[in-house]
């Protein structure tokens, strides 16, 4: 059949043929033509087209030793104090008891016809620290009890009674402990707010939780909160239990949170299975991720390209080789790759703890993109035939009947 355009002749298995060849130049010429699961390891240590950078770091022993040794969720770096609790400092609201003593009768507080007393000392009536933050003391005046310890409050009074009082001593306590208190909240037994012990008592936040009933869920997905002074630090209940430095001692005015989130990965690209995956344990290291992900497609899968995504403190990127200096913010986007195509890969593997919300993702081997683009030809190719046998088949049927 012929058909003529601008002067020229064309056949319509020229047109066909013509107009298959762009389509299969528009496949090659452009990756985003042909369905793939995700980027290629090439695009990938490439570090091309990409909307944000990242760094590339390849899985060695030395590298491998550093994630170990900066891992994260370590209170005991974020809360430096590793002493036990301070002496109580009173605060607004605390009931304060105040008692004096003299060395005989007559003096101030102990008049000389006392008669028989079981000794020579008074006892003042209880009294709140006021919003000043001060208690108020017979021929001494306002003292001031906010921020202070028994021990600094004692001797302002001394030293203002010294003078008209028989040798005084004087003793002052807590009546009734308003501030200075640890609360522990969230997912435990029986919440509980506190006072904190006085100076000597060794309470660490494992007791705290202790003194709330214990956690409510499993240890591999509780997590522990600890907010003070205006600093906040989440750990792992698991941190506190295995590594004995995290299980510091609680302060004065602590606020411990506890919550459950199951720890996850997920996982993309050319592995049996993609979504996302519990933890279920404590923890779990890379090579039993990718198990619990369905390992690795066999005759899809490229074992020589194996990523890890995650996001990690610029100090610890710096030890990794990274330069900091192209990423804004604290941390760095860095992408692990490993190759489980090396027989030593898997044992690397078992050495990289995972995080939560971690991705793991497997490249598909280049033979696949191939057989893809091999797949995709032959249907291009084989819809031209059609179409061609078609339109001929339909111009023969119009020519018959012009014919008639």
């Amino acid at each position: 059949m012929v058909v003529r355009c601008g002067g020229a002749t064309l056949t319509i298995r020229h047109i066909v043929r013509n107009f298959t060849l762009l389509i299969l130049a528009s496949g090659l010429g452009g990756c985003g033509f042909l369905p793939v699961s995700g980027p290629s390891a090439a695009a990938i240590r490439s570090q091309a087209a990409t909307t944000m950078p990242y760094a590339l770091v390849r899985l060695t022993p030395e590298a491998v030793q550093i994630l170990d040794r900066y891992a994260p969720h370590d209170l005991a770096g974020k809360f430096v104090s590793h002493e036990p609790p301070p002496f109580i400092r009173f605060g607004v609201g605390d009931v304060v008891a105040v008692t004096i003593f003299e060395a005989a009768a007559g003096g101030l507080f102990i008049p000389a016809e006392a008669g028989v007393r079981p000794g020579n000392f008074v006892t003042l009536p209880d009294q709140t620290v006021d919003n000043d933050g001060n208690i108020s003391v017979p021929y001494a005046g306002l003292i001031k009890a906010a921020g202070r310890t028994n021990v600094q409050i004692q001797r302002e009074i001394v030293a203002k009674i010294r003078n008209r009082a028989i040798d005084p001593q004087v003793i002052v306590s807590l009546s009734s402990q308003r501030t200075s208190l640890i609360s522990v909240m969230g997912e435990v037994n029986t919440p509980v707010r506190y006072a904190a012990a006085a100076a000597g008592a060794r309470d660490r936040i494992t007791d705290a939780l202790t003194r709330a009933g214990g956690i409510k869920g499993q240890g591999y997905e509780t997590w522990v909160i600890l907010e003070r002074n205006g600093k906040r630090a989440t750990i792992p209940f698991e941190n506190l239990i295995m590594d004995e430095k995290n299980n510091i001692f609680v302060q004065p005015g602590d606020r411990i949170y506890v919550y459950r989130e199951q720890q996850q990965f997920i996982a993309f690209g050319a592995s049996g299975q993609q979504g996302e995956f519990p933890f279920n344990a404590w923890r779990i290291n890379l090579a039993e991720a990718v198990a619990k992900a369905g390992g690795l497609v066999d005759g899809q899968a490229n074992p020589g390209s194996v990523f890890l995504y995650r996001r990690e403190p610029k100090a610890v990127a710096a030890r990794l080789g990274v330069d900091v200096s192209r990423f804004p913010g604290d941390l760095v986007p860095i992408i692990f790759s490993t190759s489980f195509r090396d027989p030593s890969g898997y044992f690397l593997a078992t050495k990289v703890q995972m995080r939560n919300q971690d991705i793991i993702f497997v490249a598909n081997a280049e033979a696949v993109e191939v057989t893809k683009f091999l797949v995709f030809m032959n249907a291009v190719v084989g819809t031209a035939a059609n179409t061609e046998t078609a339109i001929t088949g339909a111009y023969a049927v119009k020519a018959s009947a012009n014919l008639h």
